[in-house]
């Protein structure tokens, strides 16, 4: 029974963290140079089971011109992924939920 007890002491200190896409840079809109065309996600990297650390990067975005690599701000297991590969994703989706210590 201590051991069903310290499991469940253990998950109730764990919180879930959502990753969100970061807002796009102002001159993404004013020159357009950037990104020229929809912006996508090119790659999915995590997967639910990962353990990610700190600035681990969790897809890839494209943007026409260039690839971006987008990172966690949070260390944590991957417990949900609620973009897949070809999405196009606007600034403040969810990408990602993590549960961390």
């Amino acid at each position: 029974m201590q051991v069903l007890s310290e499991h469940f002491k253990n998950h109730a200190s764990m919180k879930h963290l959502t990753v969100h896409m970061p807002k796009y840079p102002e001159c993404w809109e004013s020159c357009g140079s950037c990104a020229s065309g929809n912006v996508f996600i090119l790659e999915i990297l995590a997967k639910p089971g990962d353990v990610l650390e700190h600035d681990e990067t969790i897809l890839v975005l494209e943007t026409g011109k260039v690839a971006l690599d987008i990172p966690t701000p949070y260390a944590g297991l991957v417990m949900a992924v609620h973009v897949t590969a070809g999405d196009t994703v606007d600034a403040g989706a969810p990408l990602v939920t993590l549960e961390s210590s």
